[in-house]
């Protein structure tokens, strides 16, 4: 069972994604386990004020470190049996990598911060690492940490229907997914690619790899530096790019794609 921990001023927002989908199966099936953790209830005063002004001067607030430290020392001991992480737009990305690395591991503690930020011995005596799930920012990090208990909640075995549905995901393998098509065989003039309904099962690996890879060289180019490409498939992204330089400028019409 993967053990998440979650540090937040609003414990509501979890309350619907929760129960489901996904995540609301794996807390059923007992993969999953789940705690929310209202920081608010930790607040010394009987206001229960969580923030306050910036030393300095400034606009905004900032959340206090007493709650904080009080709500995770509580509920994870001290120092915490779980790693902290702390959601913020400061953090490394988030990346189908880090997904995988947290659903082996036996549980992760979320902080949720808001308004200007946590004070910052937040970040350096109770934060294991700070993550950011895009380079833009949100009111607070429950959105962000809703995304990160999703994406690794669906690599826990028997999360999914088809575990091996994971790993075709997009940027699982490395690259972009590859097209999906569906019944019926032909939709308003537009038909599925035949190799589809071939039956050739290694003409169809194939050929979902190649589009894969053409997706990635089109969209999302910077993946292609880490990606483990066969000789042949180097040979194909050298091909496409003297072909069209400006590939950044390609429709996504199909008409600009060799493969098609």
């Amino acid at each position: 069972m993967l053990d998440v921990e979650i540090f937040t001023l609003f414990p509501g927002m979890f309350e619907s994604p929760l129960r489901e989908s996904i995540l609301g199966r794996a807390l059923t099936r007992g993969l999953l386990r789940v705690r929310l953790h209202n920081i608010r209830d930790y607040a010394a005063d009987r206001h229960q004020v969580t923030d306050d002004t910036p030393y300095g001067g400034g606009g905004g607030m900032v959340m206090k470190p007493e709650p904080i430290f009080a709500a995770v020392e509580a509920a994870l001991g001290d120092p915490p049996r779980l790693p902290v992480i702390l959601l913020s737009p400061q953090g490394r990305l988030f990346t189908q990598e880090r997904a995988w690395q947290l659903a082996q591991a036996p549980g992760f503690a979320l902080l949720c911060g808001r308004y200007e930020g946590v004070d910052e011995r937040v970040r350096e005596h109770l934060a294991s690492e700070e993550l950011s799930v895009g380079d833009y920012v949100l009111s607070g990090g429950e959105l962000a940490a809703m995304a990160v208990v999703e994406a690794v909640t669906r690599l826990l075995p028997g999360a999914i229907g088809d575990q091996d549905g994971a790993l075709d995901d997009s940027l699982s393998s490395g690259l972009l997914e590859y097209p999906h098509y569906t019944r019926p065989a032909e939709y308003r003039g537009w038909r599925v690619p035949e190799v589809l309904a071939s039956g050739h099962h290694a003409e169809i690996a194939r050929w979902r790899r190649e589009q894969a890879l053409y997706r990635t060289w089109q969209r999302r180019p910077d993946l292609l530096a880490k990606a483990a490409l066969t000789p042949r498939e180097r040979a194909l992204v050298d091909e496409w790019q003297a072909r069209h330089p400006a590939q950044g400028k390609l429709t996504e019409s199909g008409e600009d794609n060799p493969l098609a």
